[in-house]
């Protein structure tokens, strides 16, 4: 029989600590050998170009699967991808149900609808300000802003303690659409005793407030009044109430709109089966949008991050097959420009400029976007309501973490703890700090397929991009002797005037002819062993000339 005082509350993140994005977040109650667990989050990010072919990159579960009984529910903030796009990937091998708000639950079924799991998962749907109980845990849903509909962040109530988990937030006190932040509900639960607030860290270096968006509606409103030719507006597709603006804005302006991009119809789709959106004029189609007056048209476009495959990079390439844009045309971005993605946007802008679109961003018009996370100012505020006794930041890179760590001592909060992925932090009972590690690793999805992080096919993909490929082939007949080649193709290798591509492929020729003739007649009668020679010979031969050590193929034909 267990003792009480066996019990332990922790908090594990095996997503979004030390990066921004890929959220997957877990909480635990009970004795080590028998914890019960929450899920909250379970996001993706997206791939970069160090692996060539990846765009989602989704967290490992890894260490809690095997727990897959113990988890009593995935419990999902809000419904950006960062947060909750892992999970029809993810579900399979944990197999918990699921709690989200209407809006989130709405989009989260059509993606599980896409992966045939729909009728597989337990979706429960919360309402706003809902309370509901998984096992040793409490949870209530306290209203944030942000920049999606519905945002929440989580009261977890325990026997051991409170913990305010916010999820992303900001404090805006006139949003547009949604309610704003629930002050008075924070103000309650600093005022009963919060043991832990895990807190967005995406900011922390940032000064003053985020900004509102009832501001960025009168900017925006604005600068599409004023502008002739045709529109358009790239912003993110999830931010409902910046795409309420740009549909008012244009109302206001005798333009119709136009949405381009799937992710543009299915968020509004989604806000409006929870009622947003509503008062607006019925969207255009493309053919519709054609035989408009330029000054009457406003396309409202996926594709501010320079996605290759969203509708404004296709509009920039001139592939789009609907919407054609040029001289004395408009582009607005109101977005912000998430890390890592600077060169797919500046390559994006640079086409669209090149084809007589004037573009307008928040540098040379500001006003036109605002963050959806808190600042410092907002950081503070929130502090003061809720009064926590250790303060974990999460949602950050390394220095986010450390540095609101920093700040949140500096507001008097006594003990911070900046874990990072795959760090178990024990929140109570005693001195709270890390007691373990556990695995905490990425999977790639690449090609419709989850692989691991350091999968051999993933390495190869790495090692090629990076070295070049090197094909060789030989022809042998039946008594061993070379009838055509060694021929070799250099793919991603580079010669110059001196030393050209193809005399290097020549020298190398030579080195695979010569390691051939090395081999005795007993090996010249194994093909396996005919290739590694070769590929090996070939290799140290490359790395002489181009110090690099390309990927070597080596293929043996018999006639």
């Amino acid at each position: 029989m267990k003792k009480a005082n066996d019990d332990e509350l922790v908090f594990l993140p095996l997503g979004g600590s030390n990066e921004i994005g890929m959220n997957f977040n877990l909480y635990g109650f009970g004795p080590a050998h028998d914890r019960k667990w929450i899920v909250v989050d379970l996001g993706v990010t997206f791939g970069d170009q160090t692996t060539p072919g990846v765009e989602i990159i989704l967290p490992d579960p890894t260490f809690i699967e095997p727990y897959a009984d113990d988890i009593l529910g995935i419990v999902l903030t809000h419904a950006h991808e960062d947060h909750l796009g892992a999970v029809h990937w993810l579900w399979p091998r944990l197999k918990a149900p699921v709690y989200a708000t209407p809006f989130t639950a709405f989009l989260l079924r059509e993606k599980l609808r896409d992966a045939d799991l729909l009728d597989e998962v337990s979706i429960t749907e919360v309402p706003l300000g809902g309370t509901f109980q998984l096992g040793p845990f409490a949870l209530e849903l306290i209203t944030l802003t942000h920049s999606i509909p519905e945002p929440n962040g989580l009261a977890i109530k325990t026997p051991l303690g409170t913990i305010l988990h916010t999820g992303d937030w900001k404090i805006d006190p006139e949003p547009q659409l949604g309610a704003p932040t629930d002050e008075a509900a924070i103000r309650r639960l600093g005022d009963e005793g919060v043991l832990a607030m895990v807190c967005d860290s995406t900011n922390v270096f940032v000064e003053g407030e985020a900004g509102s968006e009832a501001d960025v509606r009168k900017a925006l409103g604005d600068l599409i009044r004023s502008l002739k030719g045709k529109i358009a507006v790239a912003c993110f597709a999830s931010n409902v109430a910046r795409m309420d603006t740009v549909i008012r804005a244009a109302q206001a302006s005798g333009r119709k709109v136009c949405l381009a991009g799937r992710s543009m119809h299915r968020m509004a789709a989604a806000a409006r089966s929870v009622g947003l959106l509503e008062g607006v004029e019925p969207f255009i189609n493309d053919d519709q949008a054609k035989h408009l007056p330029e000054d009457q048209v406003l396309f409202l476009c996926t594709g501010s991050q320079g996605e290759p495959r969203a509708a404004l990079s296709r509009i920039a390439e001139g592939s789009h097959p609907h919407v054609k844009l040029g001289q004395g045309d408009h582009v607005v971005f109101s977005s912000r420009v998430i890390p890592g993605n600077e060169i797919p946007i500046r390559n994006l802008q640079n086409k669209l400029a090149d084809r007589g679109v004037r573009l307008h961003t928040e540098r040379d018009t500001p006003g036109i976007h605002v963050s959806g996370h808190p600042c410092r100012d907002e950081l503070r505020q929130m502090y003061s309501w809720v009064r926590p006794h250790i303060a974990v930041p999460t949602h950050g890179e390394r220095r986010h973490l450390i540095e609101h760590a920093a700040f949140a001592k500096d507001l008097q909060v006594p003990h911070a703890v900046s874990p990072r992925n795959g760090d178990m932090v024990r929140l109570a009972p005693g001195q709270p700090g890390i007691i373990d590690e556990v695995p905490a690793g990425r999977l790639y999805v690449d090609g419709g397929v989850v692989t691991p992080e350091n999968g051999e096919a993933l390495r190869e993909r790495r090692h090629a991009a990076y070295n070049g490929v090197l094909a060789v082939s030989i022809v042998l007949d039946g008594r061993n002797k070379i009838v055509s080649g060694p021929q070799i193709r250099g793919i991603g290798l580079t010669g110059d005037e001196e030393y050209s591509l193809d005399d290097a492929l020549d020298d190398l020729c030579e080195e695979a002819e010569t390691a051939y003739k090395r081999l005795d007649g007993d090996a010249r009668e194994i093909d396996e062993t005919i290739e590694s020679a070769i590929s090996r010979a070939v290799k140290k031969a490359a790395f002489r000339i181009w110090e690099r050590k390309p990927v070597v193929e080596t293929t043996v034909l018999r006639i």
